[in-house]
């Protein structure tokens, strides 16, 4: 009964860290699904084989072999970064270019995984830290906006409703974690989830459209958009984002290795940009995108305590299950936007927290040090908040002045390379 009941706890768990990336994992199909004019069928398969995907690229980081996976309790959904890529590649040279692009650049990821992960001298806490840091704060402008409602250009944005739901979520989360104990503690997130949709419902603000419309069951199809086909030009592209991706990676398993006490070497490094790589040639063939570390979900190991793999095993199971089963996955998108907003700021919030930690490893008193955080944070947020900024330079450049995440990690490492050196 013991064992029943731990291992009940664990799905459980899973199913926190499904519902708090769900979100992020089906925004990038829907968004590129609209950016290339898709149907109701093809957005419908779309989103599936995404999240189907999604599950089995976890899976490809959880399980350690001699050749990936990174053994730490990392959830992959899509980068975000490879939205407006894709949609322009999509838009020029055709469907098949972008899922040729996805499989190349994945391979090209394998196969450069082992020089990638030589650079982990380059990543000391001040720069780690920082860019942690940077990964949580650049997020909840993100979280914010969902409290609103979902986008800030909406008539009814910021209506008393939307704070009314996004404000109990995050209330019903601080009670359970500073009031809670034990089981109940670690999935906060998921009852202020939970009471915030429940409240929604009762406020007739649930759209149920989605289960509706949704089918019963489906199988994932090879090339299910056609052959691909590879243009150099895109390659080169989507190798770039993968590159950015991995970057952005290596700051996700350095906060899950500090949070869960492993250690974070060259050759873990190596096997989860394979997996990450692994995951990008399964996405192109199956027609969804390449893959990448959730922050979101390192801010729920956080919050919920719980440092082993084993409930996000489940949350890949479900992932998978989800997939197939498109009707009982869109019960997920049923949860308002204000109520995952609320979810969202915590965890967000909780992954900055979990970056100054690493910044206190650091010595405060070195003027130095502040000089290379000052400046690094400043680039992250005032970048990633202004990217018109750059609007003149060509369009390749902004694709890395835009991200406030990759202009704070080249900033640090630069900055602490030519003050500190290599050493520090």
């Amino acid at each position: 009964m013991k064992t029943e009941l731990r291992k009940g706890q664990e799905a459980v768990l899973g199913l926190q860290h499904l519902l708090a990336m769900y979100a992020g994992a089906v925004a990038v199909p829907l968004l590129i699904g609209t950016g290339l004019n898709f149907n109701a069928e093809q957005m419908t398969y779309l989103i599936s084989i995404d999240i189907f995907m999604c599950g089995v690229a976890t899976l490809l980081q959880l399980v350690v072999t001699k050749y990936f996976g990174i053994g730490l309790p990392v959830v992959l959904g899509c980068a975000i970064q490879t939205v407006a890529p894709l949609i322009m590649i999509g838009n020029s040279k055709g469907i098949g270019a972008i899922y040729g692009s996805i499989i190349a650049s994945g391979i090209i990821v394998v196969l450069i995984s082992g020089v990638f992960s030589k650079i982990k001298k380059l990543f000391p806490p001040i720069v780690t830290g920082t860019i942690i840091t940077v990964i949580g704060l650049t997020l909840i402008p993100v979280a914010m906006e969902k409290m609103g409602g979902g986008s800030s250009s909406s008539p009814d944005f910021g209506s008393s409703k939307s704070l009314l739901l996004a404000f109990i979520t995050i209330a019903c989360i601080v009670v359970i974690q500073v009031w809670g104990r034990g089981f109940l503690k670690s999935i906060s997130v998921l009852v202020g989830l939970l009471v915030g949709t429940i409240l929604a419902g009762l406020m007739g603000g649930i759209d149920v459209s989605p289960v509706g419309t949704a089918p019963l069951f489906h199988l994932p199809q090879p090339f299910y958009f056609g052959k691909p086909t590879f243009d150099l030009s895109s390659i080169v592209l989507m190798v770039i984002i993968s590159i950015v991706s991995m970057v952005e990676s290596t700051g996700v398993y350095f906060a899950l290795g500090d949070i869960v006490g492993k250690k974070v070497g060259e050759e873990e490094l190596k096997k989860g940009y394979r997996a990450e790589g692994l995951a990008a040639i399964l996405g192109g063939v199956f027609n969804t995108f390449p893959y990448t570390g959730f922050s979101q979900n390192v801010g729920l190991v956080q919050l919920s305590g719980i440092k082993n793999r084993r409930p996000i095993f489940y949350s890949a199971f479900f992932l998978i299950i989800l997939g197939l089963f498109p009707k009982v996955g869109a019960l997920a998108q049923i949860i308002p936007e204000p109520v995952l907003g609320g979810g969202m700021l915590v965890m967000f919030g909780m992954v900055a927290i979990q970056g100054i930690k690493m910044l206190t490893q650091v010595e405060f008193n070195n003027e130095k040090n502040l000089v290379i955080m000052a400046i690094s944070i400043g680039f992250g947020l005032g970048f990633n908040s202004m990217p018109q900024l750059f609007q003149s330079l060509p369009v390749m450049v902004q694709l890395f002045t835009s991200n406030g995440i990759v202009m704070s990690s080249v900033t640090a490492v630069v900055l602490n390379l030519a003050i500190n050196g290599l050493e520090k």
